[in-house]
C-alpha cells in the first residue's frame, strides 16, 4: 500500500467522522446550538483539522462539495430523452431531490428537515446550486444551439438554480416546484 492511498483513506474516514458527528449534534441540539469546537471534539479531531477538511465551516459538514449536484443537473439536460424539453428534464431532476423527494429513509428525512428549517443550511445549499450556473448554462446552450453567454441562457440557468431555495420550504414543495416550472415553461421557447 502506498502512503498516498493510506493518507486518502484516513482523510475520508476523518471527513466521514466529522459529517456524522455534525449531523448527530445538529439533530440533537439544533444547528445554532452546536459549535465547531464541539463537532471537532465529538469527532476526536482538532478544530484546525476540522477546518482543513471543511474550510467553509460547519454548514459544509452537511453537504458534499457540490460535484454530484453540478454533474446531476448538467446530466439532466444532456442525457434527457430524445424530444424531451430541457425544462421538463430539469423539473424531473429536481422533483427527485432534497425537499421534493417523495420517499426518503427516516435518517434522510430528518436531515432534509434540518436543512429546510435551518436558514444557514438553506443558504449554503443555495450557494452550492448557484455554483452550477456556468455548466448548466453551457448544457442549456448546447441543447438549444445557443451561445452560453447569451443573457437569456444565463438567466434561465440562474433562475432554475434558484428554484430549490424558492420552493423547498413551501408547505407543499412538489406543488410549488410544479407551479414555478409551469410558469417558466410558458415563458421559455419549447424548442430548446
Amino acid at each position: 500500500m502506498t502512503d498516498t492511498g493510506r493518507r486518502e483513506r484516513k482523510k475520508a474516514r476523518t471527513r466521514r467522522a466529522l459529517d456524522e458527528a455534525a449531523l448527530r449534534l445538529f439533530l440533537e441540539h439544533g444547528y445554532d446550538h452546536v459549535t465547531v469546537a464541539r463537532i471537532a471534539d465529538e469527532a476526536d479531531v482538532s478544530v484546525a483539522t476540522l477546518f482543513a477538511h471543511v474550510p467553509d465551516g460547519k454548514e459544509a459538514l452537511i453537504f458534499d462539495d457540490g460535484t454530484e449536484r453540478r454533474e446531476g443537473v448538467v446530466a439532466a439536460v444532456r442525457d434527457r430523452a430524445p424530444g424531451e424539453e430541457v425544462l421538463t428534464a430539469l423539473h424531473r431532476f429536481f422533483a427527485s431531490r432534497g425537499p421534493f423527494a417523495a420517499q426518503l429513509p427516516p435518517e434522510l428525512e430528518r436531515k432534509r428537515a434540518l436543512i429546510v428549517n435551518t436558514p444557514a443550511l438553506r443558504g449554503y445549499a443555495r450557494r452550492l446550486w448557484i455554483a452550477c450556473e456556468v455548466p448548466l448554462a453551457e448544457a442549456i446552450a448546447e441543447a438549444g444551439g445557443l451561445d452560453a453567454t447569451d443573457p437569456s441562457v444565463r438567466a434561465l440557468a440562474r433562475f432554475v438554480l434558484e428554484i430549490p431555495d424558492l420552493t423547498g420550504a413551501d408547505p407543499d414543495p412538489l406543488a410549488a416546484l410544479a407551479t414555478v416550472f409551469g410558469h417558466l415553461a410558458r415563458g421559455w421557447p419549447a424548442n430548446t
